[in-house]
């Protein structure tokens, strides 16, 4: 007997040979059939970010949107105790990113400091007063805002790359289009 609101799968009962062919055409039918050269450019935009495809494709289909930039967390950038210390394969991997880049920074570093480093090193990044992790939900949605509204980003066409929950928490009191680790974002280019 299944619980009240779990659906667990087909049966073995009389006619699971039907159920089965109609839960996959229904599968198959929720995915879209994209032309070909539309996936080459979804690829291609993956790789200007620097996403593997499936995190893309991911976070396209549930958005519906591109993802044109990125909120960081000093966290995520390795600038813990001192912005200065910000790896420099990190900053490389900036650079690279074909996406408008913003980033939340925790007290007490300073987020103009960070700003103007990065942007020393050739990186154009806007930077806020990330929340602290006490605030009302509306106030770290308040926060999460700032920077993307100083660079006129859409919220739904904006990853998270952090290192805590909390920081992953700021892609839904911000409703951005979602939430990547530091370490996944920056694989493959770390020294």
């Amino acid at each position: 007997m299944s619980q009240l609101g779990h659906n667990n799968g087909p049966t073995m009962e009389a006619g699971y040979s039907w159920r089965k062919h109609s839960w996959a055409k229904a599968r198959t039918d929720l995915l879209p059939n994209l032309p070909i050269e539309v996936l080459r450019n979804r690829v291609r935009r993956a790789k200007e970010l620097g996403l593997p495809y499936k995190t893309y494709a991911s976070v396209r289909a549930a958005s519906g949107h591109d993802v044109v930039g990125f909120l960081f967390s000093n966290n995520a950038l390795r600038a813990i105790h001192n912005v200065e210390n910000i790896p420099a394969d990190r900053v490389e991997r900036l650079a690279k990113c074909d996406a408008t880049l913003a980033a939340l920074v925790h007290r007490p570093l300073d987020p103009a400091a960070l700003a103007d480093l990065l942007r020393d090193q050739g990186v154009a990044l806007t930077a806020s007063r990330a929340p602290h992790f006490a605030d009302r939900w509306s106030d770290i949605a308040t926060a999460v805002a700032a920077p993307l509204r100083k660079v006129g980003l859409p919220r739904d066409g904006v990853l998270v790359v952090g290192d805590t929950a909390f920081e992953q928490e700021w892609s839904q009191a911000g409703r951005l289009a979602g939430f990547i680790s530091s370490d996944r974002f920056f694989a493959g280019h770390t020294a």
